[in-house]
């Protein structure tokens, strides 16, 4: 009991605390001294703060905000919390670093080792559940409205990022920052062992309607609905859906607020043809 309730609750937090101490490291020692950008809300803060002076970490807290309220509404209370703890302390350790003498002045070493550590910092965080930047959010949430990943989105958001950089500090800045964000993206893509990559849901449940449509509410997705039937636990409903490595936290949060009891198995796709795991109306009909 006491060893489940610490795998479960305690180490999640204490793997997002890792990976925003690193994410933090990677900004403040590497990165925002040569005036290279992360992507997404923490990107646009260092805009604001390199044109206005305002504390970085401030400025991220106050941009986030929205996005937490939203990912609440869309989310649920845990990715709430976890959201908000990440944020706060990924804050703080940019604060705690500020002050510390940078690693390096090199910049192609700034921008190798820098988006290595926070590709790493960020794909850990992921990994367990929580978030750093309000961008993963708003595309979590586009991609159920449209025909494009949760990756596309937040590569498209961050190129227009890396454009106004551009005009404003330079087209080398925005150079570096886009060679910043290849490395960390495809580091996050590691860590995360393919956070877009497709996976197949086998879920046996006594409880399908109330799964499928929270399904469908919360990730967008519809399910297929078999009928099974166990050699002792005789007729059984078996819900198929097809998900993104990103969204199996919400779907073990799904089934355990439904069925604590339900069999669930979860298996690599090689490929999707059709454009079935993919929900683009607005509601239930």
């Amino acid at each position: 009991m006491i060893n489940s309730f610490i795998r479960e609750k305690v180490f999640p937090y204490v793997m997002i605390t890792l990976g925003a101490v690193l994410a933090a490291f990677a900004l403040e020692e590497f990165l925002i001294p040569s005036t290279i950008l992360d992507g997404g809300i923490t990107g646009i803060s260092i805009i604001i703060n390199q044109l206005s002076g305002i504390q970085i970490s401030i400025i991220i807290v106050v941009l986030n905000i929205p996005f937490l309220v939203i990912g609440f509404k869309q989310l649920g209370k845990e990715f709430l919390i976890k959201g908000i703890y990440g944020m706060l302390l990924f804050s703080v350790m940019l604060t705690v670093f500020k002050d510390m003498e940078n690693v390096t002045e090199t910049e192609l070493l700034a921008v190798v080792f820098g988006g290595v550590l926070l590709g790493v910092g960020v794909g850990i965080v992921l990994r367990y559940g929580g978030c750093l930047d309000g961008t993963e959010i708003v595309a979590m949430l586009l991609s159920k409205k449209m025909n494009f990943s949760t990756g596309q989105i937040i590569f498209f958001i961050n190129i227009a990022i890396y454009i106004l950089a551009g005009i404003l500090f330079g087209w080398d800045r925005a150079m570096y920052s886009l060679l910043t964000y290849f490395i960390s993206f495809k580091v996050i893509d590691m860590v995360e062992e393919g956070m877009e990559q497709a996976k197949a849901a086998m879920i046996i449940t006594n409880e399908a309607e109330g799964i499928a449509k929270m399904i469908y509410d919360r990730l967008g997705r519809t399910c297929t609905i078999l009928e099974g039937e166990g050699l002792i636990s005789g007729k059984k409903t078996v819900l198929y859906c097809v998900i993104t490595r990103i969204e199996i936290n919400g779907l073990k949060r799904i089934i355990n607020e439904h069925d604590g009891s339900a069999f669930v198995t979860i298996t690599d796709v090689a490929e999707i043809i059709g454009n079935h795991i993919k929900n683009y109306s607005s509601g239930i009909n």
